[in-house]
């Protein structure tokens, strides 16, 4: 049985988002593993973890001390490579996928076959990115048999460094997940008054100003983010009476968050965290029958023209919630089936496959001996 082993920054039990999508996909028909970065905790020593979930298997490393980035090449981890190679062993069918190029060592120690480097994100532009970060990425892109961009500017950029084997692939979405939509049963979901809310990462890409100012020109809405704060202090998150901050939310329960909500924000800052992203939230609000407001994020604007209402200025961005409120759900569902459709993660998984198959066949052709 072909193996896919999995290298990422981000943490399974973490937002569900692109790798959860793809990778539980891709793990139907193949032994999975998924490496997380180091996990600092409560521990003595360095101890190799593993936990199962579905057909994933989870692996990460618990070391000694406080809560701080880990990467996989830190001092503090020297021996994280070796103990992974020692618990999955060798195979001649080993894919090996990476989400950081940060783990491009313990990569090839895998003996892949095969490796894929998924670009989800700029990785250089976000917050303490280490410093070595793009000279790692453009190891990477040279080295991949395969390499797959999570959206327009992500594609453009990579492919400048790397114009042969690239794909563009922007995150997708599962429309059944969210629509039909549900009644909100929790508490938290309901309110007396119109809600225009987020949900996802809050982070240094979203535009605190703007979320201050929407707040007090719309006093009498709620605005409602619910996701974890990452990267960015708690204390700097702008406080209002209408402001409400929930907290994350499992992925099972988003369909429910969303009912909640008349309005969907993407209230992002537009800066060099923001310049690449392709969020993945535009689909999912969409597919919950949502009218949704946005700052003029380029891959938004450039994928989402006549779906999404584009705002530069706070005070357009209150104005459009007012009006888009009012906007028809019928209308909105019909222009935003067909995007719903094509970008199915169903669909997006087995076009990735196909091209994964393709590429180890030619590899495998390569290797073999001319008589």
């Amino acid at each position: 049985m072909s193996e896919l082993v999995v290298l990422s920054h981000l943490r399974w039990t973490f937002v569900w988002q692109r790798p959860q999508h793809l990778i539980s996909r891709l793990a139907r028909e193949r032994r999975t593993w998924f490496v997380e970065e180091p996990w600092p905790c409560d521990v003595a020593e360095p101890t190799l973890r593993q936990e199962q979930h579905g057909d994933v298997t989870r692996v990460w490393l618990d070391v000694p001390g406080p809560e701080r980035p880990i990467g996989f090449d830190d001092p503090v981890a020297i021996d994280y490579t070796e103990r992974v190679v020692q618990l999955m062993g060798s195979s001649p069918d080993r894919t090996v996928w990476l989400y950081t190029p940060m783990a491009m060592d313990m990569a090839m120690a895998l003996g892949p076959s095969t490796l894929v480097y998924d670009v989800m994100d700029d990785l250089a532009s976000f917050k303490v990115a280490a410093p070595e970060m793009a000279s790692r990425q453009r190891q990477v892109l040279a080295e991949a048999d395969v390499v797959f961009t999570g959206g327009r500017s992500l594609h453009r950029g990579v492919v400048e460094h790397r114009p042969e084997g690239t794909h563009l692939f922007p995150s997708g979405v599962e429309p059944e997940h969210f629509h039909p939509p549900v009644a909100p049963a929790s508490p938290a979901c309901q309110s007396d008054r119109p809600v225009a809310g987020y949900v996802g990462v809050i982070d240094e890409r979203l535009d605190l100003e703007l979320l201050a100012e929407l707040a007090d020109l719309l006093p009498d809405w709620e605005i409602r983010m619910v996701g974890p704060t990452v990267k960015i202090d708690r204390a700097a998150l702008p406080q209002a009476p209408n402001i409400t901050y929930v907290g994350p939310r499992p992925y099972a329960e988003l369909a429910e968050v969303m009912a909640g909500f008349d309005v969907a924000l993407m209230p992002f800052a537009l800066n060099e965290a923001t310049r690449s992203i392709s969020p993945t939230k535009t689909l999912e609000y969409l597919a919950a029958g949502l009218p949704v407001v946005s700052t003029p994020v380029p891959d938004v604007a450039a994928d989402y023209e006549g779906l999404v209402d584009l705002q530069a200025d706070r005070a357009g961005f209150a104005d459009a919630c007012r009006r888009v409120q009012r906007h028809c759900p019928d209308e909105r569902a019909d222009k935003s089936r067909p995007v719903l459709h094509w970008n199915h993660w169903d669909s997006i998984a087995s076009r990735m496959a196909r091209l994964m198959e393709a590429v180890s066949r030619t590899a495998q052709r390569e290797s073999e001996p001319v008589w």
